[in-house]
């Protein structure tokens, strides 16, 4: 949304950042991509497309805060090719087919569900339908204050009938290809060795306990 203090509507100020604030920004090097919220009450899809065409023209990466409340954002970020659409809590048939069939991840943020008191991204019709799912914490003040990804991936994982292997997929290597970053979300050799140790005999129980087992060890940009 554009702050109440900008003398314009909205599209006048998505040109602002365009011809002021990106421009600085990819010159000192302070951000790589961008994200719209297209909403009613926020951006409308045409606005949000010429935006993020702009944007990636300039060489930043895209992304989308898409179909939270009502539809349309997955539309567009598909359109755009983003790199993810986020939120989807509203997508339906089509827009689950349209993220399916493109490269864009479909990023459910279950801490924002619960902290809404909203329903769950369809996490299951999307698998089913062959998109990439990330799982992420959409951790804010606002709407998703607890931060505890594992506890919000067990408990909607639940709700959506998700394997183990769905879900640490999404909080791993699917997390990872959504924010562009090959060097890492899988054991290969050269990737960076990002991991976690769970005190259990059997991996099942790390979603088993909804969030209550904790890493005992983290493993952080070791090769």
């Amino acid at each position: 949304m554009k702050p109440k203090d900008f003398d314009g509507n909205e599209s006048e100020y998505l040109k602002q950042l365009l011809n002021d604030l990106l421009p600085k920004i990819k010159q000192q090097g302070l951000a790589d991509r961008v994200d719209i919220f297209i909403e009613q009450s926020a951006f409308n899809t045409s606005d949000a497309l010429f935006y993020l065409s702009r944007a990636k023209q300039m060489g930043f990466e895209v992304t989308v805060h898409a179909d939270q409340f009502t539809t349309g954002g997955s539309e567009v970020s598909v359109k755009a090719r983003a790199a993810s659409a986020d939120h989807l809590e509203a997508s339906g048939d089509y827009e689950i087919k349209l993220l399916a069939n493109s490269d864009t991840v479909a990023v459910t943020l279950p801490g924002a569900s619960l902290g809404l008191g909203m329903g769950y991204a369809p996490a299951r019709k999307l698998l089913d339908a062959g998109a990439c799912l990330a799982i992420a914490s959409d951790w804010n003040p606002g709407s998703a204050p607890m931060g505890d990804l594992l506890m919000q991936a067990s408990v909607m994982a639940a709700a959506e009938k998700l394997s183990t292997a769905e879900v640490l997929a999404g909080l791993t290597y699917r997390a990872a290809q959504a924010l562009k970053l090959n060097d890492r979300g899988t054991l290969s050799k050269g990737k960076l060795a990002d991991m976690q140790a769970y005190p259990c005999s059997d991996y099942r129980e790390i979603l088993y306990h909804q969030g209550k087992l904790k890493p005992t060890k983290v493993y952080t940009g070791d090769r």
